[in-house]
């Protein structure tokens, strides 16, 4: 292992990830809520938004305005606005999901929104599944996705995430609807690394890897205007979600989530979609190619390894979060 990485056990890493989140302010309860959230994504490979995703935390804009407890803004029986409170979406759509789950085991289906929160994550919709539930989640975000042929962002990252039961366990895919995550933009930011060709552009329109010149200028939507259309789209269940009662800001998360067998009997659903792994799996492939995965297979075996070998990331970043133990 290179002297610029740094391998912990599971425990250690949760350690010293709600220590960090203790010393930027967060109680315990909160800190474990957050730490589950980023150990996960680092247990499932996404090392960008892992460990290092806390850093983000106290240097996001809404960082440091006050914070409140979350509040039922509008309630049904199958609904529910939530105001976030400002506080950080991996907390807030936590509770927003067991509130989905609560109402969609008493009513058959929930939607539930969330406004005034900021950053969140991908880890709701497995919640969901292992409910035994299929779930949807939308999440507009902050403006940093250029329009195709625009210069300057007026779309967020945007992603859309999917989650169902199965014979085989729970299914999850998870996207952004623009060419580059913006939380891979930061950690690329952090520890100096590139860009990949075609996913930014800089203030002045012109292309750009330099992560810095990024920030500056606008990422790109995925796959030209299909992603741009996604993307908006996105951004328009946003307001539905409530970011149209926040003045200047773009972020609202929807979920939605739903019994199986209001539509057909749950266990024929998990056994049938099971049948698709198996036509998917076993599909003639191209010379060269050993295998064709399910979405969310490579995440799911992921983190079967990384539970036994532990978890690797930069030195710096653990580094980092040393310095933000030391604030509290």
């Amino acid at each position: 292992m290179s002297s610029q990485r740094i391998r912990l056990s599971v425990a250690e890493a949760r350690e010293h990830s709600e220590r960090a989140l203790r010393g930027i302010g967060y109680n315990v309860e909160e800190a474990k809520i957050i730490a589950d959230h980023v150990i996960d994504a680092a247990l499932c490979g996404y090392e960008y938004s892992g460990l290092a995703k806390i850093l983000n935390i106290p240097e996001h804009r809404r960082f440091k305005q006050p914070r409140y407890p979350m509040k039922v803004l509008r309630d049904t029986e199958v609904s529910r606005l939530y105001d976030g409170g400002n506080n950080v979406g991996m907390l807030v759509m936590y509770h927003a999901a067991c509130a989905a789950i609560d109402k969609a085991a008493a009513r058959g289906v929930a939607i539930i929104a969330v406004t005034n929160s900021w950053m969140s994550g991908r880890y709701y919709m497995e919640m969901i599944a292992n409910a035994e539930l299929v779930g949807i989640h939308t999440a507009a975000s902050g403006r940093t996705v250029a329009p195709p042929g625009g210069t300057r962002p007026v779309l967020g990252t945007n992603p859309i995430a999917f989650g169902m039961p199965s014979s085989r366990g729970p299914v999850v895919f998870d996207m952004g609807t623009s060419a580059f995550m913006g939380t891979d933009l930061a950690y690329r930011e952090r520890i100096g690394l590139l860009l990949p060709e075609g996913v930014a552009v800089d203030a002045e329109g012109r292309p750009t890897r330099d992560p810095v010149q990024a920030r500056l200028g606008a990422l790109l939507p995925f796959g030209g205007y299909k992603g741009y259309g996604l993307a908006f789209i996105v951004q328009a269940l946003g307001l539905l979600a409530g970011s149209a009662l926040d003045a200047g800001e773009d972020d609202g998360y929807l979920l939605v989530a739903f019994k199986p067998d209001l539509l057909v009997s749950r266990e024929q659903f998990k056994k049938q979609l099971g049948r698709l792994f198996d036509r998917i799996k076993n599909t003639s492939r191209q010379p060269g190619v050993g295998e064709i995965r399910i979405p969310g297979e490579r995440a799911f075996r992921s983190r079967e390894h990384a539970l036994r070998d532990g978890i690797e990331f930069d030195r710096a970043i653990y580094d980092a979060l040393g310095a933000l133990q030391a604030r509290g």
